[in-house]
């Protein structure tokens, strides 16, 4: 009987879920029209980088020289697009790669995959590989801020430096999970309930994502096309999401054991956080720079979780010369 009564719930709550979603624009052309004018803009290179049996979409900016390779790095529920703003300010100067990790943006999308911190970790170690880089830095933003990390610390001979932008790694004092990632992220009836109901139906999946993105982008002027341009990969990232999401408290908490050898790193790191982000917040940022006995800090005034979006000028200027020579 209980487990009936549950069944009957379940379906009530999905159904009144379903009905407060929206009609879903189609944003196809507008992405076309988008990705079109950055090519001729950037004149970037596209690669597909193998990973088992699987492809992860790469693309290269700018050309090789003395200083190391930036591998620029995104969160979720996004994709490589998030340095759109960022690279046109950097490629003149520096060898730029971005990729789209397995599950996000135009990379495989591999069913019955384990979407965990480890599976990324895999992805950028494949990256890194297959260009050959011998000294790079790492550039890591929200969920790219575990396994970025890990990678680096077990390879610290190939790290000329890490950029930490509003991301993550172990338990902080002030760390808070945006809307949501917490409701995707806590175990019980109501994630379940989201995940099916989201999955269904299309129009709520992006009416949620369209809330959750335009929290995450203090300039008003960008959210618009920003969300368009995500917003269209978005249904396809899914699985992903919801996977990363089921692990994520277990990842934050297992690394709690790890923040002694963050204290031991030793190649520079530049902490640049946007100080306007609730979640990935200015504690947070203070934290790091604790753990990182060498590590700069900078806080970006009007700046927000999206840091290199809303401020790519201010940005790129703390990127362009790192690490120094001097």
């Amino acid at each position: 009987m209980k487990f009936i009564n549950l069944l009957f719930y379940s379906v009530i709550i999905i159904t009144y879920l379903l009905m407060q979603g929206c009609s879903t624009a189609d944003h196809h052309e507008f992405f076309e029209a988008y990705e079109e004018a950055f090519k001729t803009k950037t004149n970037y290179i596209t690669h597909r980088v193998q990973r088992d049996e699987f492809s992860i979409h790469v693309r290269e900016f700018g050309k090789r020289t003395q200083q190391p390779t930036l591998v620029m790095m995104h969160g979720f529920p996004d994709s490589m697009h998030l340095y759109d703003w960022l690279i046109p300010e950097l490629m003149d100067d520096r060898h730029i790669i971005t990729f789209d990790f397995l599950g996000w943006g135009e990379s495989d999308k591999p069913e019955h995959h384990r979407y965990d911190v480890a599976s990324l970790r895999r992805d950028l170690g494949v990256v890194i590989a297959n260009f050959g880089l011998e000294e790079v830095v790492l550039v890591l933003h929200d969920a790219s801020g575990q396994p970025g990390i890990d990678w680096a610390l077990d390879n610290a001979e190939k790290i000329a430096g890490l950029v930490l932008l509003n991301t993550y790694y172990s338990p902080m004092p002030t760390l808070r999970a945006p809307e949501a990632i917490e409701l995707f992220s806590t175990p019980g009836l109501r994630r379940y309930l989201s995940i099916a109901a989201t999955s269904l139906s299309d129009s709520l999946w992006i009416k949620r994502y369209n809330e959750q993105m335009a929290k995450f982008i203090s300039t008003k002027e960008l959210r618009e096309p920003f969300q368009k341009i995500l917003g269209h990969q978005s249904l396809k990232i899914r699985p992903a999401f919801y996977g990363l999401n089921r692990v994520l408290r277990e990842e934050i908490e297992k690394r709690e054991n790890k923040r002694p050898q963050l204290t031991d790193f030793k190649p520079p790191v530049r902490i640049i956080f946007g100080n306007d982000d609730p979640y990935l917040n200015g504690g947070v940022a203070e934290e790091f720079h604790k753990l990182f006995k060498n590590s700069e800090i900078f806080l970006i005034e009007n700046g927000g979780h999206f840091v290199q979006v809303d401020k790519p000028k201010q940005v790129a200027d703390l990127l362009r010369d790192f690490p120094s020579s001097n």
